[in-house]
């Protein structure tokens, strides 16, 4: 048995020998070991960047579409006003007061309102500020 068992160990060391990796596919090992987490570390930034791209526009997508419903909602708003607008009353009433027209076999008589003196009178302050300035600067 004793002898057995010294074989067994010189068997185990020999076989330790051939298990045993070379200093090439140590090397491999550790260059594929670097490569891998340089792999890892491009789909960690990938998923980062996709994942901040992805909410970026979905606020876009968001606010683009409340600017298209209010848009609809405003186009909805001048089809109503175009529709009220159609009628002829309508359409009289905004010529005569607004563009201050007149129908057939009518006469306009416009009569403007004078314009008060408030510019007059802010013209004679300036020129009294215009002369106090030039005193004071005289007397300086």
């Amino acid at each position: 048995m004793a002898e057995e068992n010294l074989e067994n160990a010189e068997n185990i060391e020999n076989d330790e020998e051939f298990v045993r990796p070379s200093k090439k596919t140590g090397f491999y090992y550790s260059f594929l070991t670097i490569v891998l987490l340089f792999c890892l570390i491009q789909i960690g930034f990938g998923a980062i960047l996709n994942i901040s791209k992805t909410i970026a526009y979905r606020t876009k997508i968001s606010t683009l579409t409340k600017i298209k419903d209010s848009a609809e909602a405003h186009n909805q708003d001048l089809k109503q006003d175009i529709k009220l607008f159609s009628a002829t009353s309508s359409l009289e009433g905004i010529a005569r007061n607004n563009l201050k027209m007149a129908g057939e076999d009518e006469v306009l008589i416009l009569i403007n309102q004078p314009q008060s003196n408030s510019t007059n009178t802010n013209k004679k302050k300036s020129k009294k500020w215009k002369f106090l300035n030039t005193l004071n600067k005289h007397s300086n």
